[in-house]
């Protein structure tokens, strides 16, 4: 039986140096079931990550392995240049939930291409090459999304044919307008992107990029209504909204079935990515069919929309609204706040506990500072490992232990995490 040891020995001598492994002592994925995963030494675990929010909808999912093997035994690929009758048909069912007028949809292999196409397509329709993005933000690993990620960890390159700024954005705990109430925090934020257009920008800007909450930010989330009041700003200048749901798309905030939705303001464009396959490879972008049409150059995707990849979204998508997991994911992500609530305020270590329904997580700072400490969420992290329980971890300072069980996650396996969770912030106390 091969250990997770040699494996991670293999790990480490073919793949980049710069690709790690999340824990001290890495472990493997062999199988999963439900909201569960067992490693390759039949260790059992609570998978409350979900491959970082992609394995949405459980693992193994009778609904999508029936899809994906019925796709498979028929063709496994085609490309866009033939009709697939699964691309086009999850491409009208995105198009009618995503809240944009006369959409269009493209399908791409990964968040960060669905993301470069919509700097693409937004430069393109503006015919100009200014872009503005929030700090802290995160939108991929391509030459252009690193260009509009605000992100020092993760920033590879500052090489760029784009002119990007950074506005100011929903993480309020280290925001020079923190201590204002949500209101003013608000109108502060207003005012600095207005600002930042005036003194840092030709006026011709293309696009405002943004998470409605960060995701490798450490799930940062601003006030309700926060994007409306700055797309009134945006809409003065002509500047488009590109929304970037990646990872708060597909109900998994709750509240809504896009994070857009709570801010009053609808997208010109959306991208989208990770659940949405359920673990398939697939992603995308929904655009104003104006916007959408300003490439007139010859493109197509080789893998974008694929048949295997567009049957696993079908039943994805269609299990997430069959089964009400929007509100599912209302319900425990509540049970989960009013859980970890007590226990965060009676921890001097623990800054805050934020995000929406199951995207939520705890930042880890020195006793009664908001100085970060990464060493202590190291320490909460592998608690939970040794409890049984994955969980993730982000934000600017690796200092945000991140919550993300799959959206049909049960009463018991909420409380089961709970469990686990106090008990490794006990231990790291």
């Amino acid at each position: 039986m091969t250990t997770n040891a040699e494996l991670h020995e293999r790990y480490e001598a073919v793949l980049p140096s710069y690709v790690k492994p999340l824990y001290a002592e890495p472990i493997s994925i062999d199988r999963g079931e439900g909201g569960y995963v067992w490693d390759l030494e039949g260790n059992r675990y609570l998978d409350f990550f979900g491959g970082v929010l992609t394995t949405m909808i459980g693992h193994s999912n009778p609904d999508v392995v029936a899809a994906v093997q019925a796709q498979a035994a028929k063709v496994m690929h085609t490309s866009t240049l033939y009709l697939s009758e699964p691309m086009i048909e999850l491409a009208e069912e995105i198009a009618a939930v995503s809240g944009i007028p006369n959409a269009r949809v493209f399908f791409t292999t990964s968040g960060s291409e669905a993301n470069d196409t919509a700097i693409l397509l937004a430069t393109s329709h503006r015919k100009s090459n200014q872009v503005l993005a929030m700090r802290n933000s995160y939108h991929g690993r391509s030459f252009t999304a690193q260009a509009i990620t605000s992100h020092s960890s993760w920033s590879s390159t500052s090489l760029s044919g784009l002119s990007v700024n950074f506005v100011q954005g929903g993480y309020r705990l280290r925001s020079p307008f923190r201590h204002l109430d949500d209101d003013e925090f608000t109108a502060a934020c207003v005012d600095d992107l207005q600002q930042v257009i005036d003194m840092m920008t030709a006026g011709d800007v293309a696009c405002l990029i943004a998470e409605p909450i960060q995701g490798v930010g450490g799930f940062a989330t601003p006030p309700d209504g926060f994007f409306g009041a700055l797309g009134k700003v945006l809409a003065n200048h002509g500047i488009l909204f590109v929304a970037d749901e990646v990872q708060t798309g597909w109900g998994r905030t709750g509240e809504h079935f896009w994070g857009y939705e709570a801010h009053d303001v609808v997208p010109d464009m959306l991208t989208f990515a990770k659940g949405v396959g359920n673990g398939i490879t697939l992603a995308g972008i929904v655009a104003r069919a104006e916007i959408m049409d300003s490439i007139t150059a010859l493109s197509f995707s080789t893998f974008g929309g694929n048949p295997l990849s567009a049957s696993a979204g079908l039943a994805t998508l269609r299990y997430v609204r069959d089964h009400d997991l929007q509100g599912n994911a209302l319900r425990m992500g509540e049970r989960l706040t009013t859980a970890l609530t007590p226990v965060v305020e009676r921890t001097p270590w623990i800054a805050e506990l934020r995000g929406k329904g199951l995207m939520q997580a705890i930042e880890i700072v020195q006793p009664d500072t908001v100085e970060p400490d990464a060493t202590r969420a190291g320490e909460v992290l592998e608690a939970c490992k040794r409890r049984g329980l994955l969980v993730g971890k982000g934000g600017l300072y690796n200092n945000a232990i991140r919550i993300t069980p799959m959206l049909d996650v049960s009463d018991a396996e909420i409380d089961e995490g709970i469990d686990a969770i106090v008990g490794a912030i006990e231990e790291a106390s």
